[in-house]
């Protein structure tokens, strides 16, 4: 009756330890690290506010094209919606590796007397979508979309809807 019991009580262990691992699906507490894309460079923190969401901070160079490259500072909630279906197929979470959804805001510093030479927008708030995958135990890689509402400095720019896209790959501290 003892082996019973006990053979009993060792099959359901390995299925109760599993499902406790994905219950545990979560963000990483902080990561560091720095990105390149196609016109711009970040250095980047992701912080953990809860077990799927983050607040992203930014500070890095960039533009819409190669004249209008300027510094910007950046802050974005993501919210990883996959971690814990990636955990239970066996895929990678680490390094925040996952699909997330965001509301991403962006201010560009650039010289006012260059104004009418530039047409960056001083502020960008879009909703975006995105993936961010890692390629060996360092290295990782993005992208993203979205459409928000660009904010220039003076009335002849007011408001627009700008497209964003962003393609970076990256290095994790």
């Amino acid at each position: 009756m003892r082996k019973v019991v006990f053979v009993l009580l060792l099959f359901p262990s390995p299925y109760f330890g599993f499902s406790q691992n994905i219950k545990e699906a979560s963000v990483e507490t902080s990561i560091f690290g720095i990105q390149i894309g196609v016109l711009n460079i970040w250095t980047h923190n992701e912080l953990k506010l809860f077990n799927q969401i983050v607040l992203r901070s930014e500070i890095g160079l960039g533009g819409p094209n190669t004249a209008n490259i300027a510094p910007a500072l950046a802050l974005e909630p993501r919210w990883y919606y996959n971690l814990k279906a990636r955990a239970k197929k066996g895929k990678r979470i680490d390094g925040n590796s996952g699909n997330y959804v965001s509301f991403r805001s962006s201010y560009h510093f650039y010289d006012v007397s260059e104004d009418d030479k530039n047409s960056l927008n001083n502020l960008l708030l879009a909703p975006t979508w995105g993936i961010r995958r890692n390629i060996g135990n360092h290295f990782n890689y993005e992208a993203g979309l979205g459409l928000g509402l660009g904010f220039g400095n003076d009335k002849e720019r007011g408001i627009n809807t700008i497209p964003y896209l962003s393609l970076k790959i990256g290095y994790r501290f």
